[in-house]
């Protein structure tokens, strides 16, 4: 079956349909034209007509002349409407005028980075443009990078090594940086949280050093739709920006389908396993041949599809080959990556089962179809990994399967905030301290600060007086330098605040192997001893966890159940910032810096098909902690007092749980940027308190939104616990403890919260 037999027969389905809970048909769109804007070079608009191209879609006109004219853009389309040549058009058009002229190429991974080199050579072949393009990375081989730094017109890179790699050997780039005409900026919207602000420093010390060259290079950035591209491509790179958001390119029929599995117990309101509802969808559309991406939400969940997936289709002739379904996600090593994508894009390989690592624009070909396994968390991510099919003009399907959590239930019982609603704010926080500390230092050993010279517009002069301190610096003849034997921008990780990776070893065989790699953080739930780590569908049992080494040391086994280990999370108030001090018998928010405590104590054996509980086991592992920002809500005793221990007890639980998925909702991030606690009795504030905590070491902002706009977000999440059709509460509202009042006593003191919040509000 192509992919418009599919949706008929799903539609004839009454089974299938029963539990559609919405269906959108987005029609074919046409492409809208713009001839090309005066000022490109005639072998330029030669190459474009070989290639087929006339004229240019409007928004790629758009931007090739507010570029041309001088000015900064960021073009904000969907996935695969060619903004590849909104940069590529104005790059080599200013090659062709000066041979000398330089650009730079930021994509935020090396995959990305080598899609573009094969579109850019093509485009310099037919124009007969003597542009020479590498990429510069992890990979280039130490030998070549003198001529790469020495002849390359264009430079393609990630902020990695542009941090580690290329401004701190600055003085080995110097033709480069005198001549630099373009910084282009892709995948602007995966710059965020954490990364986005260590992003924004490169950009500084960038900058600092053009500065120092005589240099001033135009902006040109590429993001997927979010809420407020102007707003972040100005905190990342400190410039002006003309912004570029209607699209003219064409696309295809695409089928939406949010889909909520059936209920296997209807009065508890317990739907059917996702993840085994995601298997039958993937399944039927991989048995019928078309190609299908299937998105999880997280690593164990990408092995464990993989494995049951596999197991489902192996009695399907008309399937194939084990090797036509693949896993892809972090921790697997580059080579086995770069297989995958060729697979993909050869039509060898008809589905693959991912993380949101193939959400960017990897050249991974023509999909037909994505099943999402659960709601991403956020509406740019979900579009974008519905983007991932149906590149061309034929029809495409993308069906989202509900999990029993509320943000996912939210978003399906409210299709209008999905197809409706601006996407999520880009947040980044470039002042937060530590990583403003740790890019200071990197600056200065590039360049030595002068006396009175800023940092990103900051007086950055306190720092560099402790850093003298310590004996990093030393200030002489007006200028502060850099004094320590160590290189700075080694022990700054871009992706976190941590720089501390587990490397996972094989230990099956005589010859032992590195099979991937871990985040500290990530590591005590899922590399502690005893854990099964999954790797391309095969198990291993972690044998040795060495945590003062950094490795794991792994066994392959054949079992049939995964683990899941629990996290234990303590909040220490550490620093108040802001306060609404109301009286003792009201609530009280507050806004301040928190030190987390967390820790692994105990682990689940699952089994893999029916995800039962097959017992438990202890871990062993030393707590972890983490200074950030906070925004906390006290009770005070006139509402604690109204309920039994155990009843109020329950009633914050169901709080927690329901503020945990709606906050991502609201303040528009990802779930995994925002954690909410609470305790009985806290021992800081010594009365009932929800703390809700930015999940980034030093804080990117979260927090403080949220302890602004609280009375509004308190009132989504009352709206939508009395909206839920359950009578007693359900896991798409307050949890699974229905056998208790806890919906009843939830509402009644978010009720009384509300009451109490909105009447200081109104003072």
């Amino acid at each position: 079956m192509n992919v418009d037999q599919i949706v008929l027969k799903f539609k004839q389905d009454r089974d299938f349909m029963s539990n559609v809970a919405y269906w959108k048909e987005i029609p074919e769109k046409d492409p809208e034209y713009a001839d090309f804007p005066a000022g490109i070079n005639e072998k330029l608009i030669y190459a474009l007509s070989q290639r087929g191209i006339y004229k240019l879609y409007t928004h790629q006109a758009k931007a090739v002349e507010h570029v041309l004219n001088g000015k900064n853009v960021t073009v904000v389309t969907p996935t695969a409407s060619g903004k590849t040549l909104c940069y590529n058009i104005p790059v080599i058009n200013k090659v062709l005028e000066d041979s000398s002229s330089r650009a730079l190429y930021i994509f935020p991974t090396k995959a990305l980075a080598q899609d573009q080199m094969a579109e850019l050579h093509e485009l310099c072949e037919l124009a007969e443009a003597d542009v020479k393009s590498y990429t510069y990375d992890g990979d280039t081989p130490v030998n070549a990078r003198k001529a790469v730094r020495q002849a390359g017109n264009v430079i393609i890179t990630n902020p990695d090594m542009l941090h580690s790699g290329i401004l701190p050997q600055h003085t080995k780039w110097v033709d480069f940086f005198e001549n630099l005409k373009y910084i282009v900026i892709d995948e602007l919207h995966t710059y965020v949280g954490v990364f986005g602000s260590n992003v924004c420093n490169v950009m500084r010390r960038l900058k600092r050093l053009c500065n120092f060259y005589g240099s001033d290079p135009q902006f040109i950035c590429l993001s997927a739709t979010i809420a407020n591209p102007d707003e972040l491509a100005r905190r990342i790179t400190g410039e002006e920006f003309e912004v570029v958001d209607k699209s003219g390119a064409p696309s295809g029929k695409r089928h939406v389908i949010f889909y909520n599995p059936p209920y296997v117990d209807k009065k508890l309101f317990i739907r059917r396993d996702t993840t085994l509802q995601t298997r039958d969808i993937a399944a039927e559309l991989l048995k019928n041949k078309i190609q299908t991406i299937v998105f999880m939400r997280s690593r164990v969940g990408v092995e464990v599809m993989l494995s049951t997936l596999d197991k489902e289709l192996s009695s399907s002739r008309a399937f194939g080959t084990k090797d036509s379904i693949k896993a892809y996600r972090g921790g697997y090593l580059p080579s086995e990556r770069r297989a995958i994508e060729r697979g993909l894009r050869s039509g060898d390989i008809m589905g693959v089962i991912s993380t949101n690592a193939l959400e960017l624009g990897i050249d991974i070909g023509r999909l037909d179809a994505c099943v999402m396994c659960g709601y991403p968390g956020g509406i740019a991510n979900t579009w974008q990994q519905m983007g991932r099919a149906g590149r061309r003009r034929e029809t495409s399907l993308a069906i989202l399967v509900a999990s029993n959590k509320a943000l996912d239930q939210y978003i399906l019982s409210h299709p209008d905030y999905f197809f409706e609603s601006s996407p999520e704010n880009g947040l980044v926080n470039g002042d937060n301290l530590q990583i403003l500390m740790s890019h200071v230092q990197c600056s200065m050993f590039e360049l030595p600060f002068k006396d009175g010279e800023t940092y990103g517009g900051m007086d950055v002069s306190p720092m560099l007086r402790y850093f003298e301190e310590n004996g990093t610096a030393r200030h002489t003849g007006g200028k502060w330098y850099w004094m320590a034997e160590s290189y700075p921008a080694s022990a700054l990780n871009m992706r976190s605040i941590s720089n501390d990776n587990f490397i996972i070893i094989d230990i099956s065989e005589p010859e032992h192997r590195v099979i991937g790699e871990m985040d500290k953080f990530t590591v005590p739930m899922l590399l502690h001893e005893q854990a099964i780590y999954m790797h391309q569908a095969v198990q291993y049992q972690v044998e040795k966890l060495d945590w003062d080494d950094h490795k794991a040391y792994v066994r392959k086994v054949n079992v049939d159940y995964y683990t899941d280990a629990d996290l234990n999370v303590e909040v220490r108030v550490t620093d108040v910032y802001e306060s609404k001090d109301m009286s003792d018998d009201k609530i009280n928010v507050s806004l301040g810096e928190a030190m987390v405590v967390s820790q692994t104590t105990m682990f689940k054996k699952m089994k893999l098909d029916t995800h039962e509980n097959l017992g438990w086991g202890k871990i062993f592992l030393p707590q972890m902690e983490m200074y950030t920002n906070a925004c906390w809500v006290t009770l005070p005793e006139s509402i604690t007092s109204q309920f039994d221990k155990e009843d109020f007890n329950d009633a914050l639980l169901g709080i927690t749980h329901l503020l945990g998925n709606i906050v991502p909702v609201y303040i528009m991030s990802s779930a995994k940027d925002v954690n909410i606690v609470y305790h009985v009795r806290s021992p800081f504030t010594n009365r009932s308190t929800v703390y809700i905590y930015d999940n980034y070491q030093g804080g990117i902002g979260f927090a403080e939104k949220i302890y602004h706009s609280l009375g509004d977000l308190l009132a989504m999440a009352y709206g939508h616990l009395k909206d839920c059709k359950c009578e007693k509460g359900c896991p798409s509202c307050v949890g699974p403890l229905w056998e208790r009042k806890i919906k009843k006593n939830s509402l009644k003191i978010l009720e009384m919260i509300l009451d109490d919040y909105g009447s200081e509000e109104k003072a």
